[in-house]
């Protein structure tokens, strides 16, 4: 028997005359849809990352900032030298005995008249924003050069330093002393700030208070309020933004920014988990730096914190298309001969995730926090790549070996940046070749587009690979976002659930 529901059809005339419609819905013609519809992706764009849903508030804390991600910076941009009551030194950049190779630069505070301080200052990006009553945790990483006048030029007694945080006008909202006294290695120095003002656009400040000279790295202010309370955590704000929507997965750490700008600007997932000071940051293909404290243990922590699947993309072996900034024509490959490193790679960040804590990468995992595996069950594999031979072949060699290994895990695979034409023919042809489990097709395209296309999927073979909508937007006239473009996207998502 089929099940019947009643709708009642509101209309004037129906209201007039207490009319009822009865519709008979047959339940075994309804085809599955995907538990996981729908997610979000993040990638680090606009600042999304540093200076956005990471919590961090010291911007180029590490000093690694250059002139090849933006022509006007140096390791010392989005820094200031202050020197108060007399006071007379300077702040240099400094490469000798760095925290880590994977950090190479530092500051160097040279004080030779305290007066009533030298030091830096940071006004974060755009403002440092805090609120009244809340803590702020910094914490930077010291080494004493010279202070004195011991023998030798040796260091002797301790630097004083205070850590104030101050507004624009430099009125004081809260601060704290700390000192490095330790010449033969670097010290982490941890103080706690208390905001005496909410104020939107305050700076930090951190003055030498003794003649001498300190080496200064990984300088950090922290809100105590992360979401749900993380250390080196998300912005609270944000990211509860982002747990509203409750999202079923979570794609990261982006799309063009995964493969990069070269082969040398992959983005590489061991490079952003351990402790923050040896990570290695870089430019992105977007031409700023990423400092990778919003690495691969946070977006995997920051999946599970919200209930949704972590979909990490990783490159298929080949760089961005559009590196060194030459549109449609930079794609390199990773040598052949090194290929079978890079794929170990892949399979190493299966293990790390999903591995047990005695495992070599689930220990990693386990000493960061997190002992218990993240339950990884998709993985991107390439992003909007021009499918060519050399795509195809490394592309093969890292499916393959997944399948092999972890059968359980679904790879997602690339058809190119558009919804048609030579690459996405090419990339669904290496798909149903290969039997990849699910494939990312990308649109950008007018409004109009996605009205023509709203029963693009309902001819789709199901017995296929699976199709996930990694991108889209509707781009009316010069790109901008408009209330037509708003709708088109809208009637997408909607023709999507059905």
């Amino acid at each position: 028997m089929k099940p019947s529901i009643l709708f009642p059809l509101v209309s004037l005339l129906a209201l007039t005359a207490h009319a009822q419609t009865t519709v008979t819905v047959d339940a075994r013609a309804a085809k599955p849809i995907s538990p996981d519809l729908v997610g979000i992706f993040f990638e680090d764009l606009n600042y999304a990352a540093d200076g956005g849903l990471y919590a961090e508030l010291v911007q180029n804390r590490s000093f690694e900032y250059n002139a090849a991600e933006q022509p006007n910076w140096g390791q010392l941009t989005a820094w200031d030298v202050v020197r108060r009551g007399g006071g007379a030194g300077d702040v240099l950049a400094d490469v000798s005995c760095p925290v880590h190779p994977n950090n190479p630069h530092c500051a160097l505070l040279l004080v030779g008249n305290p007066g009533e301080g030298v030091g830096l200052s940071n006004a974060g990006f755009d403002g440092i924003p805090v609120k009244e009553g809340d803590k702020y945790d910094f914490s930077a990483f010291a080494r004493m050069i010279n202070v004195g006048g011991g023998r030798g030029n040796r260091p002797v007694g301790k630097f004083p330093l205070n850590v104030r945080l101050e507004t624009k006008d430099g009125a004081l909202l809260g601060e704290a002393n700390v000192e490095a006294s330790d010449p033969s290695e670097w010290k982490r120095l941890t103080a706690t700030l208390t905001a005496s003002q909410t104020v939107p656009d305050a700076r930090l400040v951190i003055l030498g208070k003794s003649a001498g000279a300190v080496q200064l790295d990984e300088i950090s202010l922290f809100p105590q309020k992360t979401f749900k309370g993380r250390k080196n955590g998300l912005r609270a704000d944000l990211a509860q933004a982002i747990a509203d929507i409750h999202p079923k997965f979570v794609r990261f750490p982006g799309g063009c920014l995964a493969h990069g700008d070269g082969l040398s600007n992959i983005y590489r997932w061991k490079d952003t988990i351990g402790p923050v000071e040896r990570r290695k940051g870089q430019p992105n293909i977007w031409r700023y730096h990423q400092s990778v404290g919003l690495g691969y243990f946070e977006y995997f922590q920051f999946c599970e914190d919200i209930g949704a699947k972590p979909l990490p993309v990783l490159a298929a072996g080949v760089s961005c298309q559009n590196s060194s900034r030459a549109r449609g024509t930079g794609q390199q490959c990773i040598p052949m001969e090194n290929m079978p490193a890079y794929v170990q790679e892949v399979l190493d960040l299966v293990e790390y995730a999903n591995g047990p804590a005695t495992s070599k990468w689930g220990s990693m995992r386990a000493a960061a926090g997190h002992p218990a595996p993240f339950g990884l069950k998709y993985l991107g594999i390439g992003n909007e790549d021009h499918i060519t031979p050399g795509f195809k072949e490394r592309f093969q060699m890292i499916f393959e070996a997944v399948r092999k290994k972890h059968p359980e895990i679904i790879v997602v695979g690339t058809v190119g940046p558009a919804p048609d034409g030579e690459d996405f023919t090419k990339g669904w042809q290496i798909a149903n070749e290969l039997r990849v489990p699910m494939v990312d097709e990308h649109y950008y395209k007018p409004p109009q587009w996605f009205w023509e296309n709203l029963h693009r999927y309902d001819g789709y073979d199901r017995a296929k690979p699976k199709v996930y909508l990694g991108e889209y937007a509707a781009h009316d006239d010069h790109r901008r976002s408009t209330l037509r473009a708003a709708l088109a996207e809208a009637a997408c998502l909607t023709s999507l659930e059905r």
